[in-house]
């Protein structure tokens, strides 16, 4: 596939992603929980593509720059440590609303980190 589709393929996967977290996270602040969560496997299902649509497009346009054969730089497992520990976030705000609360900051924090790690190549 050509770079530009696996491009808005990861940007796809990252507004899912965090679509998912935010609506799950503002249930649990309106007071709801894991188990009246009428949206939650939706909410999941979305989780979970988001994260593979944000890996393979990711892996997907590093292949096409080429940048795969040989070792791989240290911004790359910088964007792969945040993007692993997004996806594994979906729990956090079934935790309490203090961890709902932080998950709507912290999620758009490491978003714009991992964006900026991949323009500016700091490593």
């Amino acid at each position: 596939m050509p770079y530009a589709v696996y491009k808005l393929m990861h940007f796809l996967g990252i507004f899912m992603l965090i679509t998912a977290l935010a609506a799950t996270s503002m249930h649990v602040l309106r007071g709801g929980s894991r188990t009246d969560n009428p949206y939650r496997r939706v909410l999941g299902a979305a989780h979970g593509i988001a994260a593979a649509l944000i890996l393979t497009g990711g892996f997907g346009m590093l292949a096409r720059l080429g940048v795969m054969h040989g070792a791989l730089p240290t911004w790359i497992y910088v964007k792969l440590a945040i993007w692993v520990t997004l996806a594994a976030a979906a729990v956090v705000p079934y935790l309490g609303r203090r961890y709902a609360g932080g998950l709507l900051i912290a999620v758009p924090m490491l978003a714009i980190t991992a964006g900026a790690v991949a323009l500016y190549k700091p490593f």
